[in-house]
């Protein structure tokens, strides 16, 4: 009797262990930036995770489907829209370190892309840091994860 409570309670232990391990599509869903400027949505491509552009505030006198990527390096790609634009691409999940690793991240003010690394912290916030080839070389941007019961961004961002 002994030895199968004790094999119940070790694969109990194990089982909640396993719940607490973050899994790789734990940073799947929309986040919110802290400036309540800009939602993205990230989500799998493949083995690889990637974010678009759902929702941003920029100048209120143009319409959000009106602004196009103009700081682009490349003219080709001038004209395409930033609505819906992948600003974040080729993230790997590294399971040792609970971290999404080895990506690229785009600025659309500047045109530059930047090297990416992204965690959800014990409050489960979004932190992406764009980098420089060094971490340390970089910035960090937080994101809260917008619950799926909102019907629209008015009731996230009052006053947008």
């Amino acid at each position: 009797m002994f030895k199968y409570l004790a094999i119940f309670f070790i694969s109990l232990g194990f089982s909640a262990s396993v719940k607490a391990t973050p899994s790789a599509e734990q940073i799947c869903g929309k986040w919110v930036s802290s400036e309540q400027n800009l939602i993205v949505q990230v989500y799998k491509e493949g083995d690889q995770f990637v974010a678009k552009i759902v929702w941003f505030k920029d100048d209120p006198s143009k319409p959000m489907g009106d602004w196009c990527d103009i700081k682009n390096p490349d003219p080709q790609l001038r004209t395409r829209r930033i609505l819906g634009m992948n600003v974040l691409s080729e993230l790997k999940y590294d399971a040792d370190k609970h971290s999404w690793e080895d990506g690229m991240i785009y600025d659309a003010k500047n045109g530059k892309q930047w090297n990416a690394s992204a965690y959800i912290d014990k409050q489960g916030v979004l932190k992406v840091k764009g980098f420089w080839h060094f971490k340390i070389f970089g910035k960090t941007m937080t994101f809260k994860r917008l619950v799926s019961d909102q019907k629209n961004i008015a009731q996230v961002l009052p006053g947008r």
